[in-house]
């Protein structure tokens, strides 16, 4: 038991002293209100042992009760959880949440409701708030500590040891020893003491969350994880247990499970008196009869368990709530009762996609001396839609969300609060129209707010936003201006692009080993010296271009293909240099390989606000350049009537730059394959070296794998010569883990939809085994069909086997939801795989991380196109619900838009992924009334960006409706072309 000086410090853990948001309601909605009529007050035991009390109306239903304490919680995954009680029979029964409280309990004055944990999901990672993790860490400290979650000496000393690293901090002989004394965590604890104060020792410097992760980690792999035994016998009076979990069924005896009947197998479950009749699917290859029969000790047991079953059905297999059925004129047949509540895909879509704000809570071990709950405003949201330069800590495998790749950690807990407030997500909260650390009466700094954010600038509050309704410049209307002024506002951003390498890197003197300053020194300054003065005299003739007192008057002052000209002339000579950029890329990585102190120094240096992009993507931002130069050229060249005087200079530089981009391509292909594969292997964790000579990307993204415990959410890595899938496990680093590996050599596909009865899915038919698949959409499922389809065929054209991308034995790849008996060691059990690695990296922002939580893929095609189309410049923003409008420098690029105050800001102030994202103009009915402007909208998010001129509208428009529809959209051809480059291109 806890001692009562320990037990309000986990009474704080659990929350705030007032709740400062609901975080239980769908956007819009107000707190729970209860039907008016005398009001009674029903205590409720929380999972830390407090009983608190609520007032509800005689007449309300349970559900009111349930969701005055969840808000009380400030609990957004509430459908894991219930209320139960101990009915007159003495037996513990759930409250029905349809029903009226008072209907159930007919003496509230003497009775106690616990909230505890309902549903049990397989995996903790599929919890999303690490709320609700250490709410089910709570509830694992309670099935420990009465004997129900029984478990060998070593499992049982490993949870203890996670327990109390939890409740008093590091290992401290006299504490610890003290603690166990006076707090009983399981039967037979003496005997085990000094196992526990052995692991206890081993937890150093772990966190309460993480140590809550592991708790979850060890329980969920024990055989009563989650297992509610009830009292029944077989047909020959055997005694059994039945229970019942995600999978399905189960049969005990003692507390060893003998059967398991998966829901798929189950046709039809029902009870007649004391009998429970379970009945099976028709199945030749078994030997079970098809309808199986248990005896209980009453009608009532029967019930309560049969009740259980529909709720632990319907909310892991069913995605949506059941439809109350259809009341009978005159007679009723059978039970009414139905599952009520959101199922568990509804819980995992509805966190994701929760608009609320999430103010993070970090509890404190009792050996601390600062506060046991600290609030900051650093944790993320899962899929917020834009993030801040700051990243998260490692909290929660899924509670990391997207935060930006800049930044310095400093918080790790997603949290249980949320505020309404209009606007876009920033690292978890709602940055506008009231910046971090204030509210919606007054814009008072919150007192909760640790440290600032660049977000809590003018720039994005209500009273920041530079109104610029009357306020549009007067420019040229020529569109060689247009193109002239795109030109200098992409050569602004590759400038600093440029100098995140040459002076930022370089300016770190203990970061870089001599071999690749060498490199950078030689190959990069002279291009960047080069691009310097180009700046300045681009700069010089647009301003003479758009001087307002001579811009009527035509002179050569109004043209740029020849400074252009000039340009590529001095590049043409530096072209050996460029050749040698994928030296460096090359050279960097393999001094990472051969340094761990390297790595560590690059990864922070990656954190820092100026490297919005990952490092390897700097280094080739030279090679991307020659592409702009061309597509510009090209559409100067296109505007340009043959008789003008800047056409001859444009279409010579035209051809200089098309010769010198035909030149590198090879170069610039390898490099970006090169490129991706690291930058995926940074994603992924239990594979093996990624970026082999031959090997090249096609398609990342998400699919949905059909096992016995139903459709689950995967992230799939097609390769040119296996595919692999993962899951979203939880590292430091946020890192995808690798379950299984499919070699394309001998695959073979088809649409499975009929077969299976899913929507969009279909069959991989491989050689060790067969994966069934399910897309979101049919243009998801012919993407990923058509791709897998081209690299089979080019695979075995090349008759080069896979090579073994697992970094485990072939025994160790069985993924989890594949079922089988899993060892219960101490080695297993403690072993590092499972660990938190304690780093501050955090890479929430990467397109795999985003393609997650939007549900979609991406392809190398993809990639291929965003690189070469990019843009920067002003843009006006307006929100839904806003009046003004504010100007912003915006760099669109990987996918994502990257917001600064101005082009002479160092790094951006906010990011906005746009995978998934939809562009559309705006209806008539959303009265904008306002030329030029565009909308991005992902479900609920809707953001209006305005351009400052038809041009750039013609511009923005079209290349983002490019880059967006390459995801929304099918491009199977233009995948298929380029697929069979990039492959072709290896094999040679």
């Amino acid at each position: 038991m806890v001692e009562p000086g320990d037990r309000e410090v986990a009474g704080q853990r659990l929350g705030i002293p007032e709740s400062l948001g609901v975080s239980t309601l769908e956007p819009g909605q107000r707190p729970p209100t209860t039907p008016p009529g005398r009001q009674v007050s029903i205590r409720v035991q929380l999972l830390d042992d407090v009983t608190e009390v609520f007032d509800i109306s005689q007449r309300a239903p349970a559900k009111a009760l349930f969701d005055l304490v969840c808000v009380h919680l400030n609990l957004a995954e509430r459908d894991y959880f219930g209320l139960q009680y101990q009915n007159p029979r003495r037996m513990m029964v759930w409250l029905d949440l349809l029903k009226p409280t008072l209907k159930q309990i007919r003496r509230p004055k003497n009775t106690i409701l616990r909230f505890v944990v309902k549903f049990f999901p397989p995996d903790h990672t599929q919890l999303l708030e690490e709320l609700t993790r250490y709410l089910f860490a709570l509830q694992i400290k309670h099935d420990l500590a009465c004997g129900r979650l029984t478990c060998n000496d070593t499992s049982a000393a490993l949870l203890v040891s996670h327990i109390v690293q939890s409740e008093i901090g590091d290992f401290d002989e006299v504490q610890s020893f003290q603690h166990l004394l006076h707090n009983k965590y399981m039967p037979n604890q003496d005997a085990l003491m000094d196992k526990i104060t052995e692991y206890h020792h081993k937890h150093v410097g772990q966190t309460p969350a993480e140590s809550d992760y592991q708790l979850l980690e060890i329980a969920r792999r024990l055989e009563m994880y989650g297992v509610r035994l009830h009292p029944a016998k077989d047909r020959e009076g055997t005694k059994l247990s039945l229970a019942v979990s995600h999978i399905g069924l189960l049969v005990f005896q003692g507390h060893t499970k003998i059967n398991a009947f998966n829901w798929s197998k189950v046709r039809k479950l029902s009870f007649k008196r004391k009998r429970f009749l379970i009945k099976l699917r028709p199945d030749l290859n078994s030997a079970y009869q098809d309808t199986l029969e248990f005896v209980m000790a009453s009608r009532d047991c029967c019930k309560i368990f049969w009740k259980i079953c529909v709720e632990y059905h319907a909310f892991f297999r069913l995605f949506e709530e059941p439809k109350p059925k259809a009341k009978a004129v005159l007679f009723t047949r059978g039970s009414s009762f139905r599952f009520s509540g959101r199922t568990q895909k509804q819980v995992f879509d509805y966190v994701k996609d929760s608009e609320f704000q999430k103010v993070p809570f970090e509890s404190a071990s009792v050996n601390q001396t600062d506060s046991p709950l600290r609030l900051t405003l650093q944790a993320p949201v899962d899929d917020p839609t834009v993030t801040n330069g700051h990243q998260a800590g490692p909290g929660g495998p899924e509670a990391q969300a997207l935060p930006s790749t800049t930044g310095h950690p400093e918080q790790q807990i997603s949290g249980p609060v949320r505020q309404a407030a209009e606007g876009m997500v920033v690292n978890g909260q709602k940055a506008f129209p009231f910046g971090p650390g204030q509210s919606s009466n007054g814009h008072q700094p919150s007192p909760i707010n640790a440290h600032s954010s660049p977000l809590s600038s003018p720039l994005f509050t209500d009273a920041g936003y530079v109104r610029t309704d009357d306020e549009d410049e007067k420019c040229p209307t020529d569109k060689a201006y247009f193109i002239a002024k795109e030109l200098l506002t992409t050569e602004r951003t590759f400038q600093k692009d440029l100098a995140v390498i040459t002076v930022a890197v370089l300016g770190k003197e203990d970061i870089l080993p001599d071999s690749v300053r060498t490199l950078i020194n030689t190959n990069y300054d002279p291009v960047y010296q080069l691009h310097q003065a180009f700046l300045k005299e681009v700069e010089q003739r647009l301003q003479q271009w758009e001087g307002r007192s001579n811009a009527h008057i035509k002179g050569d002052y109004q043209r740029v293909g020849d400074v252009m000209l000039k340009n590529i002339q001095g590049l043409k000579q530096l072209t050996s240099l460029l050749q040698r950029h994928g030296e460096v890329l090359v050279e960097l990585e393999r001094s990472c390989r051969a340094s761990q102190r390297l790595q560590e120094l690059c990864r922070e240096f990656e954190q820092q606000k100026v490297c919005y992009l990952s490092l390897n993507m700097f280094l080739l931002r030279p090679l991307h350049r020659l592409l702009h130069y061309k597509l510009i050229l090209e559409r100067l060249c296109k505007h340009y009537p043959p008789t003008h005087q800047d056409f001859r200079d444009s279409r010579a530089a035209l051809a200089d730059i098309s010769e010198m981009v035909l030149q590198l391509q090879g170069t610039m292909m390898k490099m970006e394959n090169i490129q991706k594969l690291l930058e995926l292997k940074k994603d992924l964790t239990g594979i093996q070296d990624l970026a082999i000579p031959g090997r090249e990307f096609i398609r990342l993204g998400c699919l949905s794998k059909l096992s016995g415990k139903g459709l689950q959410q995967r992230m799939f890595f097609l390769f040119s010569d296996s595919l692999v899938y993962t899951s979203r496990g939880m590292t430091a680093d946020n890192q995808f883990k690798v379950h299984g590996q499919l070699p394309l050599y001998g695959m073979t596909i088809r649409e499975s939809e009929d077969e299976w009865g899913v929507p969009h899915s279909f069959t991989l038919f491989g050689q060790r085994q067969s994966v069934v698949v399910a897309a979101s959409c049919v243009s998801e499922m012919v993407k990923w069909m058509e791709d897998i389809r081209m690299a089979v065929v080019l695979v075995e054209q090349s008759n080069r086997p896979s090579a073994d991308l697992l970094s485990t034995s072939r025994s160790d790849r069985k993924s989890p939801e594949e079922g089988g008996v899993e060892a219960e060691s101490e080695e297993e059990l403690s072993a590092s795989r499972s660990s938190l690695e304690r780093q501050s990296a955090q890479r929430g922002n990467t397109t795999v991380h985003v393609c997650w939580h939007r549900n979609t893929s991406v392809s190398m095609v993809d990639f291929s196109v965003a690189v070469e189309n990019q843009l920067s410049g002003n843009l006006l923003r307006k929100f839904k619900n806003s009046n003004g409008w504010q100007k912003l420098w915006v760099v669109f690029t990987n996918f994502s838009l990257f917001f600064y105050k101005s082009h002479q800001d160092d790094y951006p102030l906010a990011s906005l992924p746009l995978l998934g994202y939809s562009l559309t103009v705006p209806a008539e009915t959303e009265n904008i009334q306002k030329d030029y402007v565009f909308k991005l909208h992902f479900k609920s998010h809707v953001y209006y960006f305005r351009s400052e001129s038809q041009y750039t509208f013609q511009r923005s428009v079209p290349l983002a409706t490019c880059l967006l529809s390459s995801v929304v959209l099918s491009s199977v051809v233009l995948s298929s072309v380029v697929l069979s480059s990039v492959v072709l291109s290896c094999l040679r």
